[in-house]
């Protein structure tokens, strides 16, 4: 009796959220189609967090253009729209350097992206990845940002 009790609890309940969902008036099925968004408006995409890597031993110079290759991989990958987000982080001790948020569903989609990033390739650079849902709206953002960057890196 009791298991009846606590399943029609959760039955009453997810009703009752459901009952109290509304249609968005301004829902564009069109747009949510093509950024393939579900019914919330929303998609799975792949975060990467980027953290100092194991290799240590490379000069300056060597390393400042390998570095320069992660930035220009980084414009690379957003003109193509696989990179949604990228950007530093702070300072911590968890030496955490950076994130991306990259439009593919699959860690191996991922991983076949970052083999791209010389820094990654050469460790000085290294990735965690994990699934992370969002906004299906989010890469519309990138198109705004040439308007609002004075100067390019």
């Amino acid at each position: 009796m009791k298991k009846y009790l606590v399943t029609l609890t959760i039955l009453m309940s997810i009703l009752g959220t459901v009952k109290g969902q509304k249609d968005n008036p301004v829902y564009n099925k069109t747009l949510a189609d093509s950024l393939g968004g579900d019914d919330y408006g929303m998609k799975m995409y792949t975060m990467v967090i980027l953290k100092t890597g194991s290799n240590t031993s490379l000069d300056k110079a060597k390393t400042d253009s390998l570095f320069r290759g992660h930035l220009d991989n980084i414009g690379r990958l957003a003109s193509s729209g696989k990179l949604i987000v990228a950007g530093p982080l702070r300072k911590n001790d968890k030496s955490y350097r950076g994130i991306f948020i990259l439009n593919v569903k699959t860690n191996e989609e991922a991983l076949a992206l970052l083999e791209t990033d010389p820094a990654i390739k050469e460790k000085l650079l290294e990735a965690e990845i994990f699934g992370w849902y969002g906004s299906a709206a989010l890469p519309m953002y990138l198109k705004y940002h040439d308007q609002v960057e004075k100067k390019k890196p």
